[in-house]
């Protein structure tokens, strides 16, 4: 019997190892074979800690998300009188993350959301609550450097939340095509130091 500590070892090493092929690859190029294979977790393992590939495929978007949403808390709590700088230097460590990474990958959710959002309900659901999350996460911040008096307050923090959560994700797949961090800077800066501000 598997001790209840190994199992949650091999349980984080399927969902990491599921972060990054997905990501390179995609769900329909990522074979469960490849998976077990990084892992050296045997196919009938797999099945008992998923049930099926898009169950998987499910709990790895969940796995992805919660590390941005722990950031966004953290840059939060490390900057508490100055919300907006805080969201402003967030964006900054991504774009710099991304261009040390020389603009591989973009985000799993929304190469997910092209790939599957329309054909999978249960991976469809899984993207909505990650992008749910991470929106409000972002909302917090906006709506804490409201009562700073650094963001505009005719628009609902949700509201400017969506705005950037939608906008980052096209900027990203334009990186993805321009091989360049300029799209994300322009989402960026137009938004939060620009269009948000007071």
């Amino acid at each position: 019997m598997m001790k209840p500590a190994q199992k949650q070892i091999n349980r984080e090493n399927l969902l990491n190892q599921g972060v990054s092929l997905l990501m390179q690859q995609g769900y329909h190029g990522t074979g469960l074979k490849e998976i077990l294979d990084a892992v050296q977790i045997p196919k009938g393992s797999f099945y008992n800690y998923f049930g099926s590939k898009e169950n998987f495929a499910a709990e790895v978007i969940g796995h992805y998300i919660a590390p941005f949403i722990v950031q966004v808390e953290r840059h939060l709590q490390s900057a508490d009188h100055d919300a907006l700088g805080a969201l402003q230097n967030y964006f900054a460590e991504l774009i710099a993350a991304l261009e040390q990474n020389q603009f591989q990958g973009g985000c799993l959710l929304g190469n997910l959301m092209g790939e599957i959002g329309d054909t999978s309900p249960l991976c469809k659901q899984a993207l909505q609550t990650a992008v749910h999350q991470y929106r409000q996460s972002l909302a917090v911040g906006l709506a804490k450097a409201q009562q700073q008096g650094t963001v505009r307050n005719d628009q609902s923090a949700e509201d400017m939340a969506d705005l950037l959560v939608n906008t980052w994700q096209g900027a990203l797949l334009r990186m993805k095509i321009e091989q360049s961090a300029q799209p994300l800077k322009q989402c960026s800066q137009a938004l939060l130091n620009d269009f948000f501000k007071a």
